[in-house]
């Protein structure tokens, strides 16, 4: 199939399949004797596994440790592991800053009287030397 096929199979844009085949994390594609990329069942389960992978967040740097792991039948689940219990305490510490900003924002924003007068809490404390 072509580079558009395998998109639509894969649920990866064009583009992207392209770039992961610039950065290693895909092989690269056969090509046509016209130069035309032709892609098999085999590159699509890759291309579903990173598009599953980067909807749970995993940088590319963590997907390529994982299609890595996948790839050998002698791997340790606990080294699969280990790589996914980092990734919960990144994500943690993610929302835990996400709440904080949430939190910040709604509090200025509920000092904000939000009528015609200039003062504004939110643009005072965004430009506040703190």
């Amino acid at each position: 199939m072509n580079i558009g096929q395998a998109a639509t199979a894969s649920g990866v844009s064009a583009k992207m399949i392209r770039y992961y085949e610039s950065i290693g994390l895909l092989p690269a594609a056969a090509r046509t004797e016209s130069g035309y990329r032709v892609y098999g069942e085999r590159e699509l389960h890759v291309l579903r596994f990173i598009r599953r992978a980067r909807k749970l967040g995993f940088s590319l740097e963590r997907i390529a440790e994982l299609l890595s792991l996948w790839r050998d039948d002698s791997r340790a689940s606990a080294d699969v592991k280990r790589i996914a219990l980092a990734h919960v305490t990144e994500l943690e510490e993610r929302i835990r800053e996400l709440t904080e900003m949430r939190d910040t924002l709604a509090t200025l924003a509920a000092c904000c009287h939000g009528d015609d007068r200039p003062d504004c809490p939110i643009l005072q404390t965004l430009g506040s030397n703190v």
